[in-house]
């Protein structure tokens, strides 16, 4: 597994209620995107950077989606480009199934 962390350095700061309306009109359309686990919008407590932080089958699975056509999109609609880290995720604990993964592979 691979999580990718996505940040953007906002111009002006939004709140909790603008992110919820940003992000909420475009979270349908991650349901069937190739590879992806899981995705969580982010928003810091100044508001002044959002993202996400992305699961992911796999890294390729990530730079397919994560591409310069992407890249283009979050330019044009936040006026600047976004940071992009990938991770290895070898070890996943998850609280509300109560179930852990390991990615041995």
């Amino acid at each position: 597994m691979i999580t990718s962390i996505v940040r953007i350095y906002l111009s002006e700061p939004i709140n909790k209620k603008q992110a919820l309306g940003q992000f909420g009109g475009s979270a349908e359309k991650y349901i069937n995107i190739r590879g992806l686990v899981r995705k969580h919008y982010l928003l810091s407590e100044d508001g002044l950077t959002a993202g996400a932080v992305y699961l992911w089958e796999s890294r390729q699975d990530a730079e397919a989606f994560l591409n310069e056509d992407w890249r283009r999109f979050i330019r044009e609609k936040y006026g600047r480009d976004p940071s992009v880290e990938y991770f290895l995720t070898p070890v996943i604990v998850d609280m509300v199934s109560g179930e852990t993964w390991r990615d041995e592979g």
